[in-house]
């Protein structure tokens, strides 16, 4: 495996960056290995390993569990990384024009492949617009709107976006969707019936993108930081200041707007946002600063790669992986049970589609769009 550190020095690259985005996705291609669903399983009840099956589960309605953070992070770090690629582009004499239409192209294909996604498995054409894909397309285009304008203009948009979701939510006088904390009685789903003919599944809203754009502007806002040339005791402190923040407002909001990941409330994304800065200020400081980097790489591949690998195990990769491994699995590991056996074929699931991304990185193979 070839030495991480050239991949800080490469490009001038900021390892945490591909380490954030990478774990992140090696996380989200996780759930497609079924992994964390067979933790949850009854044999481990009340041990630590329920504790994190449950963790690894997005919670039912009001809270906030460790997997509620994932889809946060991932439009974050995306956020992160823009000023890096446009400056880049920038510097090289492309025009903000030419940008600009290669972001609309960017959106477009985002919004139709996170539609995609779910024509494919039923075998018929559905409008379900709740995948972060779809979410992405929306937040990822304002954010490269807001980009040039000053910080104090980008956190005033993210602000009126997140109070846009909030009235929208109270004030909506249709009767039956006029209960902006209850399932399927609010706003967002009065939208997803009249707009998409349907209610989306587990209480989810299309509608999220509003909201959770304040996480991608946050992110260019953070990556703006991590260009300056402060010094990164600064970076780190503006950073967590900006994550305790979130967090206080967030959970101190929580007893009058509830924390909701589902219909992404006005106190879901600040708390969540301030993990995500938090977070991205622990991982600068580890690998950036510090310079501890053994082990990063195995995560930074998949960053790398992050939409093919994500989109290869949605549209049915993680099964034809399973299906080669299912045949031998018992051979070894029957005397465990089926569950031995479910655990093991998921981890061998895990491990091929992080290879994948090792595969294509060895090769230096990205796939953009």
């Amino acid at each position: 495996m070839a030495n991480s550190a050239q991949l800080t020095t490469q490009n001038d690259r900021i390892l945490s960056i591909d380490f954030f985005r990478g774990i992140t996705m090696f996380l989200l291609i996780g759930e497609f290995s079924d992994l964390f669903g067979k933790l949850t399983n009854p044999y481990f009840s009340g041990t630590i390993v329920s504790w994190i099956g449950t963790q690894l589960h997005h919670h039912p309605w009001n809270g906030l569990r460790f997997w509620d953070l994932i889809q946060p992070f991932f439009m974050f770090i995306v956020g992160v990384a823009m000023p890096f690629s446009f400056t880049r582009r920038w510097n090289r004499g492309d025009s903000w024009a030419e940008t600009f239409k290669h972001t609309l192209k960017r959106s477009g294909l985002l919004l139709f492949l996170g539609w995609a996604l779910y024509c494919i498995a039923p075998g018929r054409i559905e409008f379900r617009l709740t995948n972060v894909l779809v979410q992405l397309a929306f937040t990822y285009l304002l954010a490269f709107l807001l980009m040039r304008k000053a910080v104090k203009w980008q956190l005033l948009a993210s602000f009126l976006m997140m109070l846009l979701s909030f009235l929208l939510f109270q004030l909506w006088p249709v009767e039956g969707f006029n209960q902006p904390f209850v399932p399927d009685h609010n706003f967002g789903s009065w939208v997803d019936l009249y707009l998409l003919g349907q209610l989306n599944g587990g209480h989810w809203v299309a509608i999220n993108w509003i909201a959770t754009s304040a996480h991608t502007i946050w992110g260019v806002i953070a990556g703006m930081i991590l260009m300056n040339d402060w010094t990164p005791a600064k970076k780190i402190k503006i950073l967590l200041i900006a994550g305790i923040l979130g967090l206080a407002i967030g959970f101190s909001m929580d007893p009058w707007i509830p924390i909701i990941k589902r219909i992404c409330t006005t106190s879901f994304i600040f708390a969540s946002g301030g993990w995500a800065f938090i977070a991205l200020a622990i991982a600068y400081w580890i690998i950036d600063v510090r310079k501890f980097r053994k082990g990063t790489l195995f995560f930074a591949v998949v960053g790398m790669n992050p939409l093919f690998i994500y989109l290869f195990a949605h549209i049915g990769g993680n099964e034809l992986i399973a299906k080669i491994f299912k045949p031998f699995v018992p051979v070894f590991f029957n005397w465990g049970g089926e569950l031995a056996v479910g655990i093991v074929t998921s981890l061998l699931v895990w491990f091929s589609l992080w290879y994948i991304c090792y595969f294509l990185y060895k090769r230096k193979i990205f796939i953009r769009i």
